[in-house]
């Protein structure tokens, strides 16, 4: 029987005996609890982690001074400090299981506060012990965050190849932050290291032992941990990142053998040779490292009497780990924290950049969609070193909240005037990098131009969406969000709209506490720039992209439709288009082509919105991803289902180097130009203007007494007529809410300021003769057989409006418009005589003459009962058979 180190008598120990083997030397005799506790402690923490035998035997003879009493208070005081320690289990649960198999172990375990009994001498000694333990486990660390980081050079220069084994974003993704952990933690091994060396002399004992002598409270290192903990913000963003991390990891792993030959060989330096990690494992290093952080500096803060200097940096340091371990935990559980109606909790549903519009400026914002409330904030990018930052703009209650949504397509000539000159720069800067990456010598050259480049898109991105979100509280607080993309803000009001219709009563949030969350929560870290995301390979299509609106079918009642269409691809042209509005119909039709300049596009997104009362609403939508290999320079038609629409159009892509962004976008002009050129222009054999004009007398004109006989006002007619000329979309809308004289004006207007008639002037003299055959059924006969030397648009464009004259005739008895008076209305402008003395053969007839025979001849036509049907629209499904594509 002998004495403990504590005080108390005990027995020889099996432990004892067993622990020798370790090389611990047990002159020192200890009680069964001493005992136990140590030989588990140096034989986990010397064999799994290389501890010094000099810096393990001064840890233990620190602990073992710690007598039975003192054990109670710990447990005691580990009850306390239970609700503290739950943040660190909930966020990292397997903590507590591997909190003695981390690097950190010796200065991770939880000390007791400072024995009455050392004095300040022995505390200082014992602090010196834990200082170099945190020394040795930086250096550790340090070279764990070397092994991460050695493969992001090449992966990264890789990414620029036709092969790469991860593209920019991933590479970006997987080591995000791990640089500027590593500089931070370099720091403060340097600093930490040179005040050991300045502040501790290592001498040789006449034993052979190493023994340490140091100049007490001269050792000041306070300084350095507030440093360190004044950046443990980067942190965030790597926990915040880390489950995007490892699923890019595992999935590269599984999919790429040269991926998979990386990520299970990554080797580290241990000093005394080289440890072999996966990459999954090396990246969760920071992540069992910033755990350990408040251990370490409590165990610190008890190792440092009262009076020391460092005394009040620690508690500071100290507070700023719990803090931020808080708000980690606080982050990952903002959404089961605050209890909402109906049993729900405040759940983060959505986040993204969009274009906060207040007092007329334009401002970059990040949103975030909650459970219950919309949160726009203010992102401020922290320089290097430092966190990220959201700073609160407003928030606005989803109970009663209202929203609508419209577009504003017509922009100023000098919002014209800027994107233009944005477009051309970013065009420029686009061809500068092309250059520079056939080229290794421009490296610094290359990232100057993409970060402008990403700052032009960036202010591109400001400046020119054109769709409006209006939010409208029941408080009176309203806010207008702007979207470049219809299809973007579909989804937005989607979500707001499901969580407003849920009716959740809003529980006032702290707003402090929640904003400072968005670093931890958000889903989306950048804005959506595709000169940062682009993947520069055969997959991106660069050139023509056509797309032919058909129709469309499984409306559920009558209703005025277009279609949006939208592709993605560098900012440098227009990415969206769209189609007319259709007349009231449950099946549609619009046979438009629609045509987008791409460079790097890879995804087409296609809606189809309803027009009522003024409103607009989205009756369904779908992506479509684009493919290189599948698509040519021949249609290929599809059919889209956008929920319970169903879309039918055709593709075309011809791939070619492209032009400079042109200021002149505009429509090319449909009034005084041939028909053939205006239907090549439009990809269709009947004119639009014809088309619509049409389908707006025939949805209310058919009534209407003398339509086409009593004509609109002469400056309506001119308004919708530039509307044609300029913008296809806004003269049908303009169209729609016309006095319906004013659009069969427009009708005859069109066909009488042709260049050349409808029917070619070649063949009067011919139709001329055909009217005296007396049978009228051969002379039917002959009269069609000659159209067929027309041309396609001409010919088709004539039947299809004789058809419309027909049917509106069938309301003569309302409308008081006869065959024959349809034919005196249209026969001069659908069919001119030569002009004399320009060589054309045949008879001569004065002008009297002339005028019968043109109103006689549509007459004729008009009286026919069989006329062919009228094609409006080109063969767009010539290369493939109709494929279905769901959403």
């Amino acid at each position: 029987m002998s004495t403990c180190c504590c005080g108390l008598w005990c027995f020889p120990c099996m432990q004892c005996q067993t622990a020798s083997k370790f090389g611990w030397c047990c002159c020192l005799p200890l009680c069964d609890v001493c005992c136990v506790v140590s030989c588990i402690l140096r034989s986990s923490i010397r064999e799994r982690h290389g501890i010094s035998h000099v810096a393990l035997t001064s840890f233990l003879e620190f602990f073992c001074h710690v007598s039975l009493s003192f054990i109670r208070k710990v447990v005691e005081k580990q009850e306390i400090e239970a609700e503290a320690d739950v943040l660190e289990e909930d966020v990292f649960q397997e903590e507590a299981v591997s909190c003695f198999l981390s690097p950190l172990n010796s200065e991770s375990i939880d000390l007791p506060d400072t024995p009455t009994l050392c004095s300040p001498e022995e505390m200082l000694e014992r602090r010196l012990v834990v200082l170099r333990g945190i020394l040795e486990s930086e250096e550790v660390y340090l070279r764990e965050l070397e092994a991460l980081l050695m493969p992001m050079k090449a992966l990264r220069a890789s990414a620029g190849t036709s092969q790469p084994v991860l593209s920019s974003r991933q590479v970006q993704t997987v080591f995000y932050q791990v640089p500027e952990l590593r500089d931070m933690h370099q720091s403060f091994y340097s600093g930490l290291k040179a005040r050991l060396s300045a502040h501790c002399q290592t001498e040789s004992g006449p034993d052979g032992e190493r023994e340490m002598s140091h100049t007490g409270f001269e050792l000041i290192v306070g300084d350095l941990f507030l440093k360190l903990l004044n950046q443990i913000g980067l942190y965030g963003g790597f926990i915040g990142n880390y489950e995007g991390a490892v699923e890019v990891v595992r999935k590269c792993t599984q999919s790429d053998p040269r991926f998979r030959t990386l990520a299970q060989s990554m080797m580290s330096n241990n000093g005394s040779g080289k440890t072999k990690y996966t990459f999954e494992a090396l990246l969760y290093k920071p992540l069992d490292r910033v755990t350990k952080t408040t251990l370490v500096l409590r165990d610190l803060l008890n190792t440092t009497p009262v009076e020391h200097r460092d005394y009040a940096a620690l508690q500071e340091a100290l507070r700023l780990s719990r803090g931020f371990l808080s708000g980690v935990n606080e982050s990952s559980q903002c959404k089961r924290e605050v209890t909402l109606s109906h049993g729900m909790r405040r759940q983060l549903m959505r986040d993204g950049f969009v274009v906060d519009m207040s007092d007329g400026e334009r401002s970059l914002r990040h949103l975030f969609l909650y459970t219950d409330l919309l949160l726009c904030t203010r992102f401020k990018h922290a320089s290097r070193g430092k966190q990220d930052q959201y700073r609160f703009s407003w928030f606005l209650p989803l109970a009663g909240l209202k929203h609508r949504w419209s577009a504003d397509l017509e922009r100023s000539p000098d919002t014209h005037l800027r994107l233009h000159t944005i477009r051309t720069k970013m065009y420029l800067l686009r061809q500068q990098l092309w250059q520079h990456a056939k080229s290794s010598k421009y490296v610094t050259l290359a990232a100057r131009s993409r970060k402008k480049l990403e700052q032009m898109e960036l202010m591109l991105l400001t400046h020119s969406p054109v769709y409006k979100l209006e939010l409208h509280s029941p408080s009176g607080k309203n806010h207008t969000l702007l979207f470049p993309s219809l299809y973007e803000l579909e989804e937005w009001r989607e979500a707001i709209h499901k969580l407003t219709t849920d009716n959740i009563e809003t529980v006032p949030p702290d707003l402090l506490t929640l904003t400072s969350a968005c670093v931890k929560l958000r889903m989306t870290q950048q804005p959506p720039l595709h000169s940062t995301n682009a993947v520069e390979d055969e997959k991106s299509l660069c050139g023509t992209l056509s797309v032919a609106i058909h129709s469309a079918c499984g409306l559920q009642q009558p209703a005025s439709v277009y279609v949006c269409v939208e592709v993605d691809g560098y900012e440098f042209y227009d990415k969206q288009a769209q189609t007319h509005s259709s007349v009231l119909s449950l099946n549609p039709h619009w046979d438009q082509e629609l045509s987008f300049q791409v460079d790097g596009a890879q995804d087409l997104r296609v809606l189809c919105v309803g027009q009522s009362d003024g409103q607009d609403t989205v009756l369904g939508k779908a992506s479509v991803k684009l493919k290189s290999k599948t698509l040519n320079k021949r249609w290929r038609r599809q059919t889209l289902h956008l929920g319970q629409v169903e879309v039918s159009l055709s593709l075309k892509y011809s791939p070619h180097p492209l032009e400079p962004p042109s200021s002149t976008a505009r429509q090319h002009p449909v009034f005084c130009v041939p028909i053939e050129t205006v239907a090549q222009q439009e990809g269709v054999l009947v004119p639009h203007v014809v088309r619509c004009c049409v389908e707006e007398v025939e949805r209310r004109g058919m009534g209407e007494v003398g339509i086409y006989r009593i004509s609109g006002t002469t400056s309506d007619i001119n308004a919708l007529k530039a509307a044609f000329d300029s913008n296809l979309r806004e003269a049908v809308t303009r169209l729609r809410s016309a006095e319906v004289n004013a659009v069969s004006g427009v009708l005859k207007l069109y066909f009488r300021e042709l260049p050349e008639s409808l029917i070619p002037t070649e063949l009067f003299q011919s139709l001329a003769r055909m009217l005296d055959i007396q049978d009228i059924n051969s002379r039917l006969v002959s009269m069609l057989s000659l159209l067929q030397s027309c041309p396609d648009p001409n010919r088709h464009t004539f039947f299809y409006l004789l058809r419309h004259l027909q049917r509106v005739s069938e309301k003569q008895d309302v409308n008081k418009m006869s065959l024959l008076n349809l034919a005196t209305v249209f026969g001069p402008s659908l069919l001119r005589p030569p002009v004399v003395g320009l060589g054309h053969d045949g008879l001569t007839v004065d002008i009297t003459q002339e005028v019968v025979i043109q109103v006689q001849v549509v007459f004729c036509y008009l009286q026919c009962n069989n006329l062919p049907e009228a094609q409006t629209s080109l063969q767009h499904d010539t290369d493939a058979e109709d494929e279905t594509t769901h959403e």
